[in-house]
């Protein structure tokens, strides 16, 4: 019996010694004594005003210093529409940190998304919509070899005074273009750079004719074939040349 009495002393010890440092580090007490008092920003950020970070934070800083979600805090700034990423800290004895980097837009992913310099995919923020951005699209997972394919494929046509518009991958892993001049190009899934560079190399000759390329298929081995429009003065028709 003795014993047991011990025992139960012992607990109710490291009760009364555990509780207050538990209602503190739930913030059942202690805010008002230790509060966080100083919201601190970090980053170079144009995009997301600082009144709408101290909105979404102070929630969690009302808990105290000792109490703060830290990992809580960061997921809330990270939903931010324009957040890339954030980092949440605090600092004795009542500063609050928040490191934020926003999306850089590189391009427009599919009809309601873009692709950020980092990879990373997010919704197309309002005042964006009619930005003048190159329009990209593929399975999500394929996000970096879709960029490759846009930037080798817009270095191959430079020296051609062309640029590229647009560049899909669809579902099968089939590749297509669209360049400034208007061209569509359909290049399907082998090969595609090797065949994109076979078209630059004959390109200026086959743009100096009278009648505009507005479709070209390079899904052929030794060959491609070519969708031509009629000249300005003319009602548009189409006629097909194989090359």
């Amino acid at each position: 019996m003795n014993a047991l009495l011990r025992i139960l002393a012992w607990l109710l010890a490291i009760a009364l010694v555990a509780s207050p440092l538990v209602a503190v580090l739930n913030g059942w007490v202690g805010a008002e004594r230790w509060p966080l008092a100083t919201l601190r920003v970090n980053g170079e950020f144009k995009r997301v005003p600082a009144e709408e970070l101290q909105q979404v934070v102070l929630p969690y800083a009302r808990a105290g210093y000792f109490a703060v979600k830290l990992q809580d805090a960061q997921d809330a700034v990270e939903k931010l529409p324009w957040i890339e990423s954030a980092k949440v800290r605090k600092q004795w004895p009542d500063v609050l940190e928040i490191s934020v980097v926003e999306h850089k837009p590189f391009a427009r992913w599919g009809k309601d998304r873009l692709l950020s310099e980092q990879g990373h995919l997010f919704a197309i923020p309002h005042g964006l919509e009619d930005a003048p951005l190159p329009q990209l699209d593929g399975p999500d997972s394929q996000t970096a070899e879709v960029v490759a394919l846009y930037n080798e494929s817009r270095a191959l046509f430079a020296p051609a005074g062309v640029d590229v518009r647009s560049v899909v991958m669809d579902a099968r892993g089939s590749w297509s273009l669209a360049l400034d001049n208007g061209i569509e190009i359909v290049i399907g899934r082998d090969d595609a750079r090797s065949r994109l560079s076979r078209f630059v190399r004959v390109l200026p000759q086959l743009v100096s004719q009278q009648a505009p390329i507005v479709r070209a298929d390079l899904r052929y081995t030794n060959g491609f074939t070519l969708s031509r429009g009629s000249p300005a003065a003319v009602a548009p028709k189409q006629t097909q040349d194989r090359t």
